[in-house]
């Protein structure tokens, strides 16, 4: 006889300055735990970071006595940096990204012309997760679901009756990610969602984002019952030609995120198998996005407050879905 697995506890950690909700999984207090798509505060303006998201992350782990075995993440980010390293350095644990992840660095070496140094096999992670594979978080078992579309890397994880989805899909009345990244594909997307909604109708659903319409309060918890009923891009009835007509429409009309070129740079152009020397200019270090290198970054112009216009309002308007 099987044992039956066991549901996981989640607490979420929301980032108002990017919509971004940080999911610490685990079983109970003094337990193992992991974190799934954590944030590190970025100023555009000024091109500084600071940790304000990943410490109150931190706090919670502390707090419940929470043993970290692993840092995840969902997908490779164009609206907010990760703090996996600086985690990673706190508190411990694996680094871990879908394997499809080595797709999108040979895409964007092509979009930024990468030093040929530049690595492209997934060697800055410490795991590269495929697809079906499960991994252990203490005594709580987790599964990978590859749910491509929005990019060709993003996967989903199941802990239990609970599922991650990263940029799949969003409360049921936001919809569903946009798929005009590199590599993205509405039809792909819509095969991934239903994958997602195959589950049983009970099984609790926690988003990456949320983007509330009208003034709604923040909520990033649904249940693939609430989604097939009610999400506005996906419901039962929306056939894939009627998704893919709808999105590529959607698509051509939203705006590039505000972050996406400095994370992008972060990511895929700072970011290389051995770290350059640094320069002798005042400079302020940080993680990069998805590499675990240090990245260099323009020192703070006079004058300015680091944070202040990250922290005073959204980064993208919430048409970024």
């Amino acid at each position: 006889m099987t044992t039956p697995k066991l549901n996981p506890q989640v607490q979420g950690i929301f980032d108002p300055a990017t919509w971004t909700v940080t999911y610490v999984v685990h079983n109970g207090a003094g337990s193992a735990a992991a974190i799934i798509d954590s944030v590190l505060d970025y100023d555009p303006k000024s091109g500084r970071t600071r940790t304000t998201s990943a410490d109150n992350v931190i706090d919670y782990v502390l707090a419940m006595d929470l043993k970290v075995q692993w840092i995840l993440e969902t997908h490779a980010h164009a609206d907010h940096l990760s703090a996996a390293p600086y985690l990673k350095q706190k508190l411990g644990g694996k680094i871990g990204i879908g394997d499809q992840i080595t797709r999108v660095q040979k895409v964007f070496k092509g979009i930024f012309n990468l030093e040929p140094e530049f690595c492209l096999d997934g060697s800055q992670f410490d795991a590269l997760l495929k697809d079906e594979q499960e991994f252990r978080i203490g005594e709580l078992t987790a599964r990978v679901m590859a749910v491509p579309g929005h990019t060709p890397a993003c996967v989903a994880y199941q802990v239990g009756d609970a599922v991650f989805v990263g940029d799949t899909m969003f409360m049921p009345d936001v919809g569903t990610a946009r798929c005009d990244f590199p590599g993205g594909d509405a039809k792909t997307l819509y095969a991934s969602v239903h994958k997602l909604l195959s589950l049983p109708p009970e099984t609790r659903l926690f988003m990456c984002h949320d983007y509330p319409p009208n003034n709604r309060p923040v909520s990033f918890e649904t249940t693939v019952a609430e989604q097939r009923a009610k999400n506005i891009h996906v419901h039962d009835g929306i056939s894939e030609a009627q998704f893919v007509e709808m999105r590529m429409k959607r698509d051509a009309t939203l705006e590039m995120p505000v972050l996406i070129l400095p994370l992008c740079r972060s990511t895929f152009v700072l970011a290389s198998c051995r770290p350059k020397r640094p320069t002798a200019s005042p400079t302020r270090r940080f993680r990069s996005t998805l590499f675990d290198r240090t990245v260099m970054t323009n020192p703070k112009p006079p004058g300015t407050g680091a944070f202040q216009s990250a922290l005073s309002g959204r980064l993208f308007p919430v048409t970024q879905d």
